[in-house]
């Protein structure tokens, strides 16, 4: 590797989402979380991350290429939260542009800011014409006012923070749900996806002096134009297998017992297989089984114990944490329900 991966700068206290570490890894020690692709799902797995080997792979090449990673799959799959665990893993500071229709480089990059500039060429219009010699320079301009375009009246929006020249260590740059966004949105993300810069009619082209680690994520609502996929390593993260499942239900619902924990995933794993406007993602299936936890405490008995298993009656009155819309819901409900959990058992 020719340089350093981008997380492995120099602690740097950086406003707006400092390393959450209270005491920064050394320089070797950042190194080190990237250095194969086990030592990085290994890294992740530590942050109650779980990720597969292509997976691992990917965020590995692209660490190493210094290439965007663009990430699609279904909602609640953990495509988002993989880039907070990136900033995480590498102790630096996450930068997010949530992407929405009417998306423009005013929200998304730079502006400038307009009310400032007016004041200050008010308050040069108002000066006395004889303001005396150290109100000008040799040529007649006045050095305190300058051009009205420089970085003093810039507003740094996300995209341009991400490659801030000034920073100490490169950021992860998460540009979340781009699909919702405008296809001509796609075109403004081109020159700062291939090269690591923004160009600025009025300043000129700013370029990152540490390449941030970049995560693009897409439901796949719309597809996304193959010029900007070129520009990124591509993964698909599709629903994990039962085993995988299980195991981030255990890191993040600990109280829940082992047998009823197998219950919990089970059954989710055969729901995914039924025909609903949307699927549960990994999300729903951690929500539905810290639930799951705080019924069986409810009734008194430990989770997974004699009265903490699952039936029918608790399946359908917890069925909102799993399904979002009232049709999936009317239509597991009842018998369906108490045959895929007898399927599951």
């Amino acid at each position: 590797m020719s340089e350093r991966p981008p997380g492995s700068r120099a602690p740097a206290s950086t406003a707006g989402g400092p390393p959450r570490s209270t005491s920064p890894a050394s320089i070797a020690e950042l190194e080190a979380r990237a250095a194969s692709p086990a030592a990085l799902a290994a890294a992740l797995a530590t942050r109650g991350y779980i990720v597969d080997d292509a997976l691992a792979m990917t965020v590995f090449l692209a660490l190493r290429m210094r290439r965007p990673l663009f990430l699609e799959g279904a909602p609640g799959v953990g495509k988002t939260l993989l880039a907070s665990v990136l900033a995480e893993v590498f102790e630096t500071r996450l930068i997010r542009l949530s992407c929405y229709e009417g998306l423009d480089l005013a929200q998304a990059a730079y502006e400038w800011n307009y009310p400032r500039q007016l004041l200050a060429l008010q308050a040069h219009q108002r000066r006395p014409d004889g303001a005396g010699p150290a109100a000008e320079d040799a040529n007649g301009a006045d050095p305190e006012l300058g051009e009205l375009y420089r970085d003093a009246f810039l507003m740094r929006r996300p995209l341009l923070q991400a490659i801030d020249a000034s920073a100490e260590r490169a950021p992860v740059l998460l540009i979340d749900e781009i699909d919702r966004a405008d296809e001509e949105f796609e075109s403004f993300l081109l020159e700062l996806l291939g090269e690591f810069q923004i160009t600025i009619p009025e300043l000129g082209t700013l370029r990152a002096r540490h390449r941030p680690i970049v995560v693009l994520t897409s439901n796949r609502t719309r597809d996304v134009h193959d010029a900007l996929k070129r520009r990124c390593l591509y993964h698909w993260i599709d629903y994990p297998g039962f085993a995988t499942e299980l195991e981030i239900v255990r890191r993040k619902v600990p109280a829940l017992a082992e047998q009823l924990r197998r219950r919990v995933v089970a059954f989710v794993q055969r729901l995914r297989r039924e025909d609903l406007s949307k699927l549960p993602g990994v999300a729903e299936t951690v929500d539905w089984a810290e639930a799951i936890a705080h019924v069986a405490d409810l009734a008194g008995a430990p989770a997974g114990g004699p009265g903490g298993a699952l039936d029918p009656a608790t399946v359908d009155a917890t069925l909102g944490l799993l399904l979002k819309y009232h049709d999936d819901i009317e239509r597991v409900r009842g018998a369906l329900a108490a045959e895929l959990l007898a399927e599951s058992a």
